[in-house]
């Protein structure tokens, strides 16, 4: 896939222990992604983070959460972001979901 130019990217925050099927759900993402032929997929691990319930969520030795933030992040054409949208809709039911209009200066692969 080529992508140049005008993109969009999905950003998706979840939690580290989200399940999809005894699966990570961002396993679960990456991968359905893959299959709809999305141009790349990035998934983040959180250091620290709340969300909506105001917990907050911390990887210091203090407090070692077993629900670090998660952060997929997906670029590809706007037209194939919004295909994928109603499958992330169906996996994620607590989190974030983001789509914002990008600019791709370079995409290459080895």
């Amino acid at each position: 896939m080529t992508l140049l130019g005008p993109a969009t990217r999905l950003t998706i925050i979840i939690g580290e222990s989200d399940q999809w099927r005894h699966r990570p759900l961002y396993t679960e993402i990456v991968h359905r992604a893959h299959a709809a032929r999305l141009g790349g997929a990035t998934v983040l691990r959180g250091i620290e983070g709340f969300g909506k319930s105001s917990r907050i969520h911390t990887a210091r030795l203090v407090s070692l959460s077993e629900d670090l933030p998660v952060m997929i992040v997906i670029v590809s054409s706007r037209e194939r972001v919004e295909a994928f949208l109603p499958q992330v809709e169906d996996l994620v039911t607590e989190g974030l979901v983001m789509v914002e209009p990008v600019e791709v200066i370079k995409y290459s692969g080895r």
